[in-house]
């Protein structure tokens, strides 16, 4: 049996869905959402096997115009992905225009040989006729190997998605063992469920400004409980009380829901111990993003 396998990059611009995407196609939550953009700073790999293959997607960060330091690294780290995986997952919105923000991606796409297939989400939003327009006009930009409308949150037309996308993967070894759904070490999803909380729970510009950092998790002896202690790091001492909240009620709040999702996560107790601390303008520091395991190209 031939056994088929290769990287399939989710890409597009911000709050089109991918983070969603990644985790309908995988079936388990291993991507962080929320309604405000920019929400994924890193490439977090997926990773779906079946039968004769495996697919390790990666959901990039949503490409927009670079604001600090840590923009630049953001796009810089797409730009990397698109040249190293065998597919490229392109999602875009029902909007029927081309916007300036597409119109940047698809420039990088047409220089590049990786085959892409345009993937339209949110389409239980709109009439068909929108989702039709909209073909259209991305179809005039560029030679599409497939393109599928989805809804990635009503799970729609998912399925057809994965067997399209195994179809453009190469014959090849099987990367991963067939449980793994991440390569991402716990540490580090358990700091994005933490910052999933801040997103949701903060507004503008104070939870971008936010890194969150798990400082040891540990066992505790002859029982079931995983202490986690972690840091939220800020860039002003107002965004930290803000985050902190009167009497200690939002970090509590943030704490509490964190904590049910992990408990779910690891299948047992838990005690989430939180710190907030001020960095200021971390995000344009380039000592402080090594620090935070951010890869800074010497280039």
């Amino acid at each position: 049996m031939t056994f088929k396998s290769g990287f399939a990059a989710l890409i597009g611009r911000t709050n089109v869905g991918k983070s969603t995407l990644l985790n309908a196609l995988l079936e388990e939550k291993v991507a962080i959402t929320s309604d405000k953009p920019q929400t994924t700073r890193n490439t977090i790999q997926g990773i779906l096997t079946g039968e004769d293959y495996q697919v390790v997607f990666i959901d990039t960060p949503g490409i927009h115009k670079p604001k600090h330091k840590l923009s630049e690294i953001m796009i810089e780290s797409v730009k990397k992905t698109l040249t190293e995986v065998d597919l490229i997952i392109y999602m875009v919105e029902p909007d029927a225009e081309v916007g300036p923000g597409d119109e940047y991606i698809i420039e990088h796409l047409i220089s590049i040989d990786t085959p892409v297939i345009l993937v339209i989400n949110k389409i239980d939003t709109v009439p068909h006729e929108t989702v039709d327009k909209t073909i259209e006009n991305f179809k005039a930009q560029y030679n599409f190997k497939d393109i599928l409308p989805i809804s990635a949150l009503k799970n729609k037309n998912i399925d057809l998605l994965k067997h399209t996308i195994v179809l453009y993967m190469p014959e090849g070894p099987q990367y991963f063992p067939s449980d793994y759904i991440t390569d991402r070490p716990e540490k580090f999803l358990v700091s994005e469920i933490i910052r999933e909380k801040i997103l949701n729970y903060l507004e503008d510009e104070v939870p971008h400004g936010v890194y969150v950092e798990v400082n040891s998790m540990k066992v505790r002896e002859n029982k079931d409980i995983l202490d986690i202690e972690a840091f939220i790091f800020c860039e002003k001492e107002s965004h930290k009380a803000i985050i902190i909240g009167k009497n200690g009620q939002m970090l509590r709040k943030i704490g509490s829901n964190a904590r049910t999702e992990l408990e779910s996560l690891f299948g047992q107790k838990i005690y989430l111990d939180l710190w907030v601390k001020v960095k200021k303008g971390w995000r344009d520091n380039i000592s402080i993003l090594r620090n935070f395991g951010y890869v800074i190209d010497k280039s």
